[in-house]
């Protein structure tokens, strides 16, 4: 039986501002209604397969269970990483969960934000593929060249007349001469990233050439704790695993190791020009999302999350326009967005971590307005949901029910609150929020004191299992 294993990390800086650290572009309904994690799991279906072990940063545990939620889509585990460890030690900590009950599924190894556009080729892939697994290969699947791309890796193949080729060498990202060599040559594949072999057989050739990260991946898998639907790591261990990818610590290595070819359309999405081509254009050649106006505009890819955008006499540009950014960028110089998110880091802007709206699992909040002394925040709490139950040093707060019927602790008093109803939390009481409808509650809250950082709080009890420390940790979270 096959086990899908879903990599949900990674920030996706490349497509700042619409994705952020906190809400990478794994979690965003780029292509349609779906977010690219939904849609890869989606893809899954038809194919006979248990249901998938995901792993995820730490901070994106309750945006994964949501999102699967909304699709009713069923799990066997999701694997919290403390820190990222790039993909070797990400797939050794799958591979020995799903060996520690004597099992020894084949793995098919998805990354959660690539782009797959036909499902019946990527299912064809991976039947051809499942039969090289269970024969003790290891199995690259390969995309064959489009074009001269110089931002994807590559893999030298030698071709025979099997489904699956022995692998002569993998290439790093080329120049564009070498790209133009090897899309004319027909013995290179783009590096899809996406895997599939039996679990041990991963573990045997990690623990053979990658011993220190085999090592860690079972101290940590040692220390595996579950904590409501999570399951956690060791964290010293973890933390002490060298990082490293799975194409460097293991497949460069390997002698078992073949590629499968997979032509279903793939891609990475790893800038704003690659979603461009993948997008359908009007007959300007431009890609529009959202309230846009263009005129003598051509190859744009022009969205707005919020506002009427306009473009006028623009060729070859990038403009996205979320709540709290714009990004306007020549389509050839989208790599360098990347800089950009790291200069926001060093000055410690918000915008490289966080949207405007924030996702919780009790439900969003979205900053509209702030000031020296005050903040305005319209606040959204799923039915049934509840905030912790917390305190403030610093800030009073008012909240101030528009839809729903709100549930509120206020000191020793516990009341509810309709339509258009009102009140007051002073400095320094113990409080709380719920909603025990069956609908959405929608408050506005306005904040005001002397200092109005997320980490001015002390919880007494959190549904959650979020904790004082974790809120010190991450200074953004709303509680």
């Amino acid at each position: 039986m096959i086990l899908p294993v879903i990599m949900v990390g990674g920030t996706g800086s490349r497509l700042w501002p619409l994705s952020r650290e906190l809400y990478p572009k794994q979690f965003l309904n780029i292509q349609g209604p779906d977010s690219m994690l939904q849609t890869t799991v989606k893809r899954l279906r038809g194919l006979n397969c248990k249901d998938p072990l995901l792993i995820c940063n730490e901070e994106h545990r309750f945006i994964v269970n949501e999102q699967l939620n909304l699709i009713n889509q069923s799990y066997s585990d999701i694997i919290l990483e403390p820190v990222g460890r790039n993909t070797a030690p990400a797939i050794a900590l799958a591979a020995l969960k799903a060996t520690q009950k004597g099992e020894d599924p084949l793995l098919l190894v998805l990354a959660a934000d690539h782009v797959i556009s036909d499902i019946e080729a990527f299912h064809d892939a991976v039947r051809r593929a499942t039969p090289y697994a269970e024969e003790g290969k290891l199995v690259a699947f390969g995309v064959s060249p489009t074009n001269p791309e110089t931002g994807y890796g590559y893999i030298k193949a030698v071709k025979t007349a099997a489904n699956g080729y022995p692998i002569d060498s993998f290439v790093e990202k080329p120049s564009k001469e070498l790209a133009e060599t090897y899309y004319e040559s027909g013995d290179y594949y783009w590096n899809s990233g996406l895997f599939m072999f039996r679990a041990s057989l991963y573990l045997e050739e990690l623990k053979k050439y990658q011993m220190e990260i085999y090592t860690q991946c079972v101290n940590a898998i040692k220390g595996m704790k579950k904590k409501l639907e999570f399951i956690t790591v060791d964290k010293d261990a973890f933390i002490a695993c060298p990082a490293d990818s799975i194409d460097y610590a293991v497949m460069e290595q390997t002698e078992n190791a073949i590629v499968v070819p997979m032509n279903a359309g793939w891609s990475d999405i790893g800038s704003w020009a690659a979603l461009w081509d993948n997008f359908e254009k009007n007959a300007q050649g431009n890609v529009h999302q959202g309230d846009v106006l263009s005129i003598d505009t051509n190859d744009c890819f022009v969205r707005s999350d919020e506002k009427l955008v306009v473009t006028i006499g623009l060729n070859d540009i990038v403009v996205i326009n979320t709540k709290d950014a714009v990004l306007v960028a020549a389509k050839d110089k989208v790599q360098d967005v990347k800089k950009v998110v790291e200069i926001l880091k060093e000055n410690g802007r918000n915008e490289a971590k966080l949207h405007r709206e924030v996702y919780r699992p009790w439900g969003k909040y979205d900053s509209i307005d702030q000031g020296a002394r005050y903040q305005v925040k319209r606040i959204t709490v799923k039915p049934g949901e509840k905030l912790s139950i917390q305190m403030h040093h610093h800030r009073a707060e008012h909240w101030i029910v528009v839809s729903g019927t709100a549930r509120v602790t206020n000191g020793d008093q516990t009341y509810l609150l309709s339509e258009n109803q009102s009140t007051y939390i002073p400095l320094g009481v113990i409080h709380a929020l719920e909603n025990p409808g069956k609908v959405p509650l929608e408050i506005i809250e306005v904040q005001s004191g002397s200092y109005l950082g997320e980490d001015d709080i002390v919880r007494f009890e959190d549904r959650y299992g979020r904790t004082l420390i974790e809120s010190l940790k991450d200074q953004s979270e709303v509680v």
